[in-house]
């Protein structure tokens, strides 16, 4: 699910997207799924099911999952409801994928009891693939299962509403969209990143959500070298003209570029080959979830299932939130 640019270094979608859905959660289902926004007490903060979620997950055996979310909400009558997020941004169909948004359903509440509402997010780029259900049926025995499914794509022709919307999303979606666009194309997409950065200080977002959201655009229209630093340069300026020194100008903010952006592959293996062998060391042979999930992981989650595999005392420890 890792889409590459012929730039200076890969786009990573997955990493962003589970960032700003975790931080937003409540604009994006305003923007994507105003029926549930509305229905949510959000009164109550939404709950982050990350080991439900892996245990739904490594039990239903349903292959990559690194931007599947669980979320616990209460709704305004009281009741609980779980929901399944899933965002899909490989650029190829998936022919499995109606099975695995279905495996996950029925798991879900095979294990916890609990009523979910599945929502994808299709953020490829084949517009004729639009999965939105599963089922089966033989001998008078049938299977139904509808799911939600946005198709980024369907946004293309709904550019005025991203260009003015304030909702966090609809940044989120341009910048997304953008990136695919400009593949290949460093000195359009160099162009397009100011302009879509400039937006954040001309929409009234606040401090934090700049900052967020930057991180977001910073992702998925990363530049080459030569160009990444014109665009800090301008950028620099910009915000010096409007006395918003945000980013550019906050060391602990450009510590935090440079985790994300400065991540190798090479450090990213060594540091997922060193966690599993202390794995192995300590608690035997290591099951395949257990492999898969620190070889797709990225650095910093990496670095965080190391430090709890210092007081783990089972290999669910080590991955514990």
């Amino acid at each position: 699910m890792t889409d590459h640019d012929n730039q200076s270094q890969p786009t990573e979608y997955d990493s962003p997207w589970k960032e700003i859905l975790k931080a937003y959660l409540k604009d994006f289902l305003e923007f994507f799924l105003p029926d549930a926004h509305d229905g949510i007490d959000w009164q109550r903060a939404p709950e982050f099911l990350d080991k439900e979620l892996d245990r739904i997950t490594r039990e239903a055996e349903s292959g990559n999952r690194r931007v599947d979310l669980l979320v616990r909400v209460w709704l305004l009558d009281g009741d609980e409801l779980w929901v399944l997020i899933h965002v899909e941004v490989q650029g190829n169909r998936d022919p499995h994928f109606e099975e695995r948004m279905f495996t996950c359903q029925y798991r879900a509440f095979d294990l916890y009891k609990r009523p979910v509402v599945s929502l994808a997010i299709l953020a490829d780029e084949e517009g004729a693939w639009r999965p939105s259900a599963f089922g089966y049926q033989k001998w008078g025995s049938k299977v139904s299962f509808q799911f939600n499914a946005i198709k980024l794509l369907d946004y293309l022709s709904r550019m005025d509403l991203l260009e003015s919307s304030t909702n966090p999303f609809a940044i989120v979606t341009l910048a997304h969209l953008t990136g695919k666009q400009t593949r290949n194309q460093p000195t359009e997409r160099f162009q397009q990143k100011m302009r879509i950065t400039r937006m954040l200080y001309e929409r009234g977002f606040s401090r934090q959500q700049i900052v967020n959201l930057f991180r977001f655009i910073d992702w998925v229209l990363n530049l080459p070298e030569e160009l990444d630093n014109q665009f800090w340069t301008n950028l620099s300026n910009f915000e010096e003209n409007k006395k918003m020194p945000y980013i550019t100008s906050v060391e602990r903010i450009g510590e935090e570029r440079g985790r994300l952006m400065g991540i190798q592959i090479g450090r990213q293996e060594e540091a997922a080959s060193m966690l599993l062998k202390l794995i192995r060391r300590k608690f035997g042979a290591t099951p395949d979830w257990v492999t898969e999930k620190v070889k797709l992981a990225n650095l910093e989650l990496i670095e965080t299932w190391s430090d709890n595999f210092v007081f783990a005392n089972s290999v669910d420890d080590v991955f514990a939130s």
